[in-house]
């Protein structure tokens, strides 16, 4: 059949041209039952703070790796209200490395800030970034709240650096306040005797270079990166896992010759999959609108202790995962 016409966008052209930076963000909530009862509120939030306190030129990309119909109808609004400037949608969980594959490709910028749907964002963060990753040189990845337990592997580039280049200066020992180790645990479901075992034996180290000062190591749940340093990094291959594999990349990146940095003092804050009274408050004297959920804390009781056992957790990890791949078959 014969074309009918021409294409009237022929002979048109664009005034688009892409931010230096690329905000990406990977979102996914499959259900709101158990785990995932109270996420979207923890991915709205994060989300609006992300585009709220990001007052540096940018373009956003946020990839939803197959999330429930509640969430793609909330980021196809943001989208539609010019919140939110490139939407991925996937009809499948490809795993959060394949993710990342697709969206760090797809970054039209020069430097790339990273996050998982679960992080708030303090005003000046970018800003805070930017300074650490344009005044070290060879900076790979800088993160914006410090976790100790990231102390384990991945900073001989870091330590190099402190030890070989000129004008460092550096401190180590225990260097981070309790609250913000608090914060830490309350946020991702530990308790302070297992932080305490998970860290035994680690410092902290500080570093001041050119007026600037940052903390050792860095985490693959949030980052300021530049999209070549990345790009080598991310594995070659597919991964058939939905998680992992985001260790390695750290240490990818360590072993490439980059630093790995944290802004001193923080500039994120953690939400783990419900938010609690006191970060509510917290959120809430920033201007954003949020509710917080209340979390139990359950007594030692001999059932407790019982469902404790590392055994009997097992087990119950096992039923969960043979059920959440039948749910959502």
């Amino acid at each position: 059949m014969p074309r009918i016409g021409m294409n009237p966008s022929r002979g048109q052209s664009t005034d688009y041209k892409p931010a230096k930076i690329s905000l990406v963000m990977l979102t996914y909530i499959p259900n709101d039952i158990g785990y995932f009862e109270k996420r979207f509120e923890v991915m709205r939030i994060s989300l609006e703070s992300y585009i709220k306190n990001t007052t540096i030129p940018h373009d956003l990309i946020v990839f939803d790796n197959h999330s429930n119909e509640k969430v793609v109808h909330y980021l196809k609004e943001m989208r539609d209200k010019g919140m939110i400037d490139y939407l991925i949608l996937s009809n499948r969980n490809i795993g959060k490395m394949g993710a990342l594959q697709i969206a760090f490709k797809a970054a039209p910028g020069e430097i790339i800030a990273y996050s998982d749907d679960d992080v708030f964002f303090l005003p000046g963060w970018l800003e805070r970034h930017l300074e650490v990753l344009e005044t070290y040189p060879k900076v790979g990845m800088v993160t914006g709240l410090y976790i100790r337990l990231h102390m384990k592997e991945g900073i001989g580039s870091v330590l190099r650096f402190a030890q070989e280049e000129e004008g460092v200066e550096m401190r180590r020992g225990n260097l981070i306040s309790k609250d913000l180790q608090l914060h830490y645990i309350d946020n991702t479901g530990r308790t302070w005797e297992q932080y305490e075992k998970e860290t035994e034996g680690l410092e902290d180290i500080s570093l001041t270079y050119k007026g600037v000062s940052t903390l050792a190591s860095a985490g693959h749940y949030q980052f300021v990166t530049r999209k070549d340093v990345i790009l080598q990094a991310l594995p070659g291959v597919w991964q058939n896992q939905l998680m992992g594999k985001m260790r390695e990349l750290d240490l990818q990146i360590d072993l490439m010759g980059y630093l790995r940095l944290c802004t001193d003092p923080a500039t994120i804050r953690l939400l783990g999959n419900v938010i609690n009274p006191e970060m509510a408050e917290q959120i809430n004297q920033y201007g954003f609108s949020v509710v917080s959920s209340e979390v139990e804390s359950q007594p030692l009781t001999l059932k407790t202790k019982f469902m404790r056992l590392p055994l009997v957790k097992r087990i119950a990890y096992f039923l969960y995962n043979r059920l959440f791949k039948i749910i959502n078959a």
